[in-house]
């Protein structure tokens, strides 16, 4: 899924059928904060990674205080990704 709201919609109809969220901070309708806010008001223990280029919107502590599990400057290598995931989910898992 690319949209926010395709996401949104997609979560709302079944929200644990979800492991993790990855998003941007930057799409169209809603940023990436925006949708962190609106999943965790559904489902509080969805782990979700936002990732960003540049924010002056957000910045790492930010993202915590919301519910956000991580926060990937862009560009990341897969190593930070794949890190960064795993790091979520096993946290998640605890």
């Amino acid at each position: 899924m690319s949209g926010s709201l395709e996401v949104l919609e997609a979560f709302e109809a079944n929200p644990q059928g979800y492991d993790l969220i990855i998003t941007d901070m930057s799409m169209p309708n809603m940023t990436g904060d925006q949708l962190a806010r609106e999943l965790i008001a559904i489902r509080p223990d969805i782990p979700i990674i936002i990732s960003t280029g540049f924010s002056e919107k957000i910045n790492e502590k930010q993202s915590r205080q919301l519910g956000i599990k991580a926060f990937l400057m862009k560009p990341a290598t897969k190593s930070e990704i794949i890190k960064t995931v795993r790091k979520v989910l096993d946290e998640s898992k605890g």
